[in-house]
Parts: C-alpha cells; sequence; structure tokens
C-alpha cells in the first residue's frame, strides 16, 4: 500500500521534540515501511532538517509549521492553515492517515487522489466529527472518545476502530532489570506537560500532606517535562511561583527536569520511578494516557484522576489506584492513595507486575500489525485476472 501520514502543525518528526502523536506514527511508520508499504509522512519543517528525505525507507516531507499558543480559537485557525498547505502537498496514495482537525472535512472531496482518509482522534472532539462525513475510518485512542464521536454524529459508528497509543514495550520493560531500583528512597514521579491542566499543583499540595506523616519510608518527588508554552507547558510564570511556594516544605525532596526526547533515555527515566503519578485536571483534553502506559511497562504503579479514558489502563488496586480529583478534597485523596503505596512495598510489587503485563498488547508490531489489516481492508478487492 502506498500510505501517507500527516501530523499536526506544531511539532517535527522525527519527534526531537518530543509529542506523544508524533512518536507513536514516526514508529509505526518505519513499522509500515519494514513491512513492505511506501510511507510518506507530512510534518512540520525544523530547524536543521531538510524539506525532502528519505529515512529508514519513510520519505519525509516538511512545511511551514507554526508553534503553539495559549488560545485554542487560535491553534484551531492555525491547524487549518496547515491543513491548507497538506492539501496541496499530498502525494497520491491508497491512505492518508491524518493527525489534524480541519483536514478530514474536506480532504476526500478536494484531492480524493490523496486515498481513503482516516482521521486520528487524539482529543475528545469538541464537534468537528459532525462534519466527518466523508472520511472512511477514524481511530478512537479510548471508549471516552467513541463516546463522544457517537453522540456528535451517530452515522460514523461503522467507521470506528479502537486504537489505545502503541508503546514500546519492550524498552520499557528493559528498563525494569536495568533499573535497579534502591529500596529507599522510594520516587514518586511525573512525565509529561508541566502545566496546570496536569494537576501539578494538586500533586505537590498531595505530597506537601505526605511531608507531615512520620510512619512513612524516605521518599522523593520528581517532575520531568516541558515548561515553555510553544512546547505545552505552563509558563515560567505559572511555574516559578509555584515551586517557590512549596520550595522551603520540600528541601532536596522535589526535583524538576527538563523534558527527555531520546527514547532510550526516557526509558531509563522511567525505570527510576517507582510511582507513576498522573493527577490530570483535563477532563476534555485526556483521551487515552501513553506516559501512563510507558510508565506501567517500565515497572512503576500507576496513580491516575478518575478521568474516563483511563479506565481503559487502570483497574482500581489491580493495575493501580485512582483518587477523584472531582472530590472537595482531591489533594487529602491523592495523598491518601500515594501514602498507602508507599507505606506498602508489596502491595507496590504486586500492582507493578500487574501493571507490566496488562500493557503488554499495546507493544509496537502487534499494533502495527492489526492497524495494516484494517487499512488493507478499506482498499477494493484486487480485480482477479481475466481467464481466456
Amino acid at each position: 500500500m502506498k500510505i501517507t501520514i500527516v501530523a499536526g502543525f506544531l511539532l517535527p518528526v522525527p519527534p526531537v521534540q518530543g509529542g506523544a502523536m508524533e512518536k507513536t506514527w514516526h514508529h509505526l511508520a518505519k513499522l509500515f515501511a519494514d513491512a513492505g508499504h511506501q510511507i510518506t509522512f507530512i510534518s512540520r519543517h525544523w530547524p536543521g532538517s531538510p524539506t525532502s528525505e528519505t529515512l529508514a525507507g519513510v520519505h519525509h516531507l516538511r512545511l511551514l509549521g507554526a508553534n503553539h499558543t495559549r488560545y485554542l480559537p487560535l491553534n484551531l485557525f492555525l491547524d487549518f492553515i496547515w491543513g491548507v498547505r497538506v492539501t496541496r502537498a499530498l502525494p497520491k496514495a491508497d491512505i492518508v492517515i491524518t493527525n489534524t482537525v480541519a483536514l478530514p472535512v474536506w480532504l476526500h472531496r478536494l484531492k480524493p487522489s490523496a486515498g481513503r482518509v482516516v482521521a486520528v482522534i487524539a482529543r475528545l472532539p469538541k464537534g468537528q466529527t459532525r462534519l466527518y462525513g466523508h472520511v472512511h475510518r477514524l481511530l478512537s485512542l479510548s471508549s471516552a472518545v467513541t463516546q463522544r464521536i457517537l453522540s456528535e454524529n451517530p452515522r460514523l459508528g461503522d467507521r470506528i476502530i479502537a486504537f489505545p497509543l502503541p508503546l514500546n514495550w519492550s524498552l520499557h520493560a528493559a528498563a525494569v532489570a536495568a533499573a535497579a531500583r534502591p529500596a529507599t528512597p522510594i520516587v514518586i514521579g511525573y512525565i509529561g506537560r508541566l502545566h496546570p491542566e496536569k494537576g501539578i499543583g494538586l500533586l505537590l499540595s498531595a505530597a506537601r500532606q505526605l511531608l507531615a506523616r512520620a510512619d512513612l519510608p524516605p521518599w522523593r518527588l520528581r517532575l520531568v517535562g516541558p515548561v515553555a508554552v510553544p512546547a505545552g507547558g505552563g509558563g515560567e510564570t505559572w511555574l516559578k511561583p509555584l515551586c517557590e511556594a512549596h520550595a522551603a516544605d520540600f528541601g532536596d525532596r522535589l526535583e524538576i527536569t527538563p523534558p527527555e526526547y531520546d527514547p532510550s533515555r526516557l526509558a531509563q527515566i522511567y525505570g527510576t520511578i517507582d510511582i507513576f503519578c498522573y493527577p490530570s485536571l483535563a477532563e476534555q483534553g485526556e483521551t487515552f494516557g501513553v506516559a501512563v502506559a510507558e510508565a506501567m511497562a517500565a515497572g512503576c504503579v500507576p496513580v491516575v484522576s478518575k478521568i474516563a479514558c483511563f479506565a481503559e489502563l487502570i483497574r482500581e488496586d489491580e493495575t493501580g489506584l485512582v483518587f477523584d480529583h472531582r472530590s472537595p478534597h482531591p489533594e487529602k485523596d491523592l495523598a491518601d492513595a500515594l501514602g498507602q503505596l508507599l507505606a506498602d512495598a508489596p502491595r507496590r510489587q504486586r500492582l507493578a507486575a500487574r501493571a507490566r503485563a496488562h500493557v503488554r498488547p499495546f507493544d509496537y508490531p502487534e499494533v502495527a500489525a492489526r492497524l495494516l489489516e484494517q487499512l488493507a481492508a478499506l482498499l477494493p478487492a484486487p480485480t482477479p485476472p481475466r481467464t481466456s
């Protein structure tokens, strides 16, 4: 098959600046190429990268993109402009997979030569699927996303494919053996965008409550991720006062480090974390939780907020713990969950083992093989040869 993959306007591919979707499709593109398919990848042009090149069997085309902003209407406008540029650049293909909002609206009607249109619904839709009548398939990251699609456009029901984001399970599982986690201090970690909607302030408040408990073993809190607004963070003007307010309490127990984009080094960071806390408050933004899945593969015990999309990953007290971020005192609920795990090493080990096994089916080779079968089913059956 000839397959074109379209990334968003924000980040480059290869994912030198991170991005879950960019990382996912970059890896899948290489697996598709290894399977003998002709792959073109369209992404944002980045300094130091050519506008056109072939890497690992994948042909990359890079177009002028834009930085992320704080304003949703402006981001949607930038997505629209990106869609127009992409439409002009798209090669003839059998399938086009798009990680954008506006492009699926018009693509099949304006450029049918680009192939059957497959739209990745990476965030909870906000009305756009009502306009996706000419999209052939939608890749839904979770049951919560599927329900939102159906509520917006029930006619799309038979076009939805479940697509939990894949991960390099083997790479992260290897980090478990390589890490040699010490018994103490126990590391509570978060990896992702450092942004208010991710519940960073809530996590710091919960950890502050743990400081008052003399019955807990030594522990530390580590936050890893981008702060800058163009990279999706909340900005230094938000983070600096927040950290200063807690600095005197935590001392050297709190560590904040920049993002790591190299997959192997990132896996090693996961391998140093015992309890992975993802206290997101973004009920309209979270769709799967790839960082949570990666942490589970690396032997961390996950603690997550009670957002619907995490139900695909976390079964309470089987593969992790869930706290209610909408309760009257969410910081206390989160502190209680973290405290339970800090105080109970056998429980941590049991949950970590079950978590690793639970995300094993999300490994890249398995997901790639299933997806290629589903894409092939979109194409017309080959015409049998004539017999004389």
